[in-house]
């Protein structure tokens, strides 16, 4: 029997396993046939579990991120994780993995790097600090490196796309393929604003996140943020005051680079009119 997934079988920013059950709840809203269109797929998480609730229903899963390409690699990730455990096996829990132990840990995946394919976001979640993750092997080169590798492989996890059609590419180049769908529901979970997009392909700018919201109108959607997003709250602002319309059109912009420190730098503006 097919199993169901309520969480990501591989690690990945941004998954909805904490909304999963409520989101199978808001499912039975929406009639088995229905189209589903998972415009920021991620994990496949939410494409899963509305195939599995809606057998009958066509479910559009977008894998922009190329979370299948990770699932292929799990047999070699598992090879990876064994030589770790071999590696950090007196190292405790937790700890820093240093000298010659961190020299291994690096010869091991560089070895893999060269063959082929290694999935370093689930990777990350053994040999870095809690919610920190790698997407190339230089970033673990620069990065210090803990001992949290997985004590067991990860399971094989074949039926977890099953029954999905699964395309890759711009969330608008989808909504464009199925916006006059009838009976289509989109899921829309874009990364969040002001979070960390980090692992995400794309990279993310305030206009960004707005050019999201115009999908959503005149269409049945199930749309994600949280309370670390501002953005409820600048539409609430927006609906408001729809006589504003853009202060600084034709305005003038200065702008001064500044850097804190070695790491962090920004960019001041300045924006005026002179009438």
């Amino acid at each position: 029997m097919r199993k169901q997934y309520l969480s990501a079988p591989l690690p990945f920013q941004g998954q909805k396993r904490m909304l999963a059950k409520e989101f199978i709840k808001v499912l039975e809203e929406f009639p088995d046939g229905t189209t589903f269109v998972d415009l920021f797929g991620g994990s496949g998480l939410l494409s899963h579990i509305a195939k599995y609730r809606k057998p009958n229903s066509k479910v559009v899963y977008n894998d922009f991120d190329g979370y299948r390409q990770r699932l292929e690699a799990l047999p070699v990730t598992n090879l990876i994780l064994a030589e770790l455990r071999e590696i950090t096996a007196d190292i405790p829990r937790n700890k820093p993995i240093r000298g010659k132990a961190r020299d291994r840990v690096l010869s091991c995946i560089n070895k893999y790097e060269r063959k082929g394919y290694v999935d370093y976001i689930t990777l990350s979640s053994s040999i870095m600090f809690s919610m920190k993750y790698a997407t190339c092997f230089a970033d673990l080169q620069k990065s210090t490196l803990y001992n949290n590798v997985r004590a067991t492989d990860y399971p094989q996890c074949r039926d977890y796309l099953e029954g999905l059609t699964v395309t890759s590419c711009d969330y608008k180049e989808l909504f464009g393929q199925y916006k006059d769908v009838p009976n289509v529901v989109f899921f829309v979970d874009p990364p969040y604003l002001s979070t960390d997009a980090g692992t995400y392909k794309m990279y993310w700018k305030l206009a960004d996140y707005l050019d999201v919201l115009t999908v959503l109108k005149g269409h049945r959607f199930i749309y994600f943020t949280s309370n670390k997003s501002s953005i409820l709250e600048l539409c609430d602002w927006m609906g408001k005051n729809r006589t504003v319309g853009n202060p600084f059109e034709n305005c003038r912009k200065v702008e001064v680079n500044a850097q804190m420190n070695y790491s962090s730098r920004y960019t001041d503006m300045m924006l005026f009119k002179r009438n």
